[in-house]
């Protein structure tokens, strides 16, 4: 069983910064690829980003990319989301999750998660 904790949320202004961080237990890790999700009220939970284990990223919102950007320290068993240029619409709970296949294909796919972390609130004021 692997645990998710998440944290670095909060209320920003437009325009500003935040840097998400998941800090998983056990040692395997560094063998999962693992994801960031967010589900806004009332809208479904979407994948915003996701990186293997060996470290390539992909970015599945357009309005996300080259703003987001997902990283990861397997010496520290955490996955990093830096999130820049905030915008009011990028309100939603923030979630991580492992996935121990780490196929390609299977990453931006949901129902191919295995651990869910618990989710941290990330606020844009505008």
């Amino acid at each position: 069983q692997v645990q998710l904790v998440e944290s670095g949320g909060g209320l920003v202004q437009a325009g500003g910064s935040l840097r998400l961080s998941c800090t998983a237990s056990g040692r395997a890790f560094s063998s999962y690829a693992m994801g960031w999700f967010r589900q806004a009220p009332g809208k479904e939970r979407e994948v915003v980003a996701a990186i293997s284990w060996i470290g390539h990223t992909f970015y599945y919102i357009d309005s996300m990319k080259g703003r987001f950007s997902i990283s990861r320290d397997n010496a520290k068993n955490t996955v990093y989301l830096q999130m820049n240029s905030l915008k009011p619409e990028d309100t939603a709970v923030y979630y991580c999750a492992a996935q121990k296949s780490g196929m390609t294909q299977s990453m931006g796919l949901i129902g191919k998660y295995d651990y869910w972390g618990q989710g941290t609130q990330v606020t844009v004021s505008s």
